[in-house]
């Protein structure tokens, strides 16, 4: 049975809450090859230690490795925040065919709100659908950052 692309975005959705409760930016990303996850990832820059351990680097990387090669040209991506820079060069290089994501990053989304990737010659241009779950992506971050500021708050009285 063929999942929706909100069936898909809730389980981005609940990797990212998994981030969440590590104390991580709350994003995940789920790889899709022809209707089978291939692989999933989430942020683990702080528990890492690691600036590359974004949720779209670790569901590309997880399914390459599944799947045994790195042109995951039929492959999606459901992400719950617009990729930055870095992981946009990645689903490029990766021949990603379509990114799905949910909510719109304005300080670093690199698929239309910062810049748009697609739009420079590259060799490949995936195809970008945007706002699925949009409402559900963006709280889940506001509510990280708020509780990460009332937290700062009490630190500091």
């Amino acid at each position: 049975m063929m999942r929706t692309d909100a069936e898909y975005m809730r389980m981005a959705l609940r990797l990212a809450e998994k981030a969440s409760s590590l104390g991580e930016v709350p994003v995940g990303a789920v790889a899709v090859w022809d209707g089978h996850v291939a692989g999933v990832g989430f942020n683990r820059r702080e528990t890492g230690k690691n600036a590359l351990a974004h949720a779209e680097l670790e569901a590309i990387d997880a399914a390459c490795r599944k799947l045994g090669g790195w042109r995951l040209h039929r492959c999606d991506l459901y992400v719950t925040l617009e990729p930055c820079p870095m992981c946009a060069g990645a689903i490029i290089n990766a021949r990603i065919r379509r990114v799905i994501f949910g909510a719109r990053a304005p300080k670093a989304g690199c698929f239309g709100s910062v810049c748009n990737f697609t739009e420079f010659p590259f060799n490949h241009k995936p195809e970008i659908i945007t706002g699925v779950l949009e409402e559900e992506c963006t709280r889940i971050l506001k509510d990280f950052f708020h509780r990460l500021r009332e937290q700062q708050k009490k630190r500091q009285t």
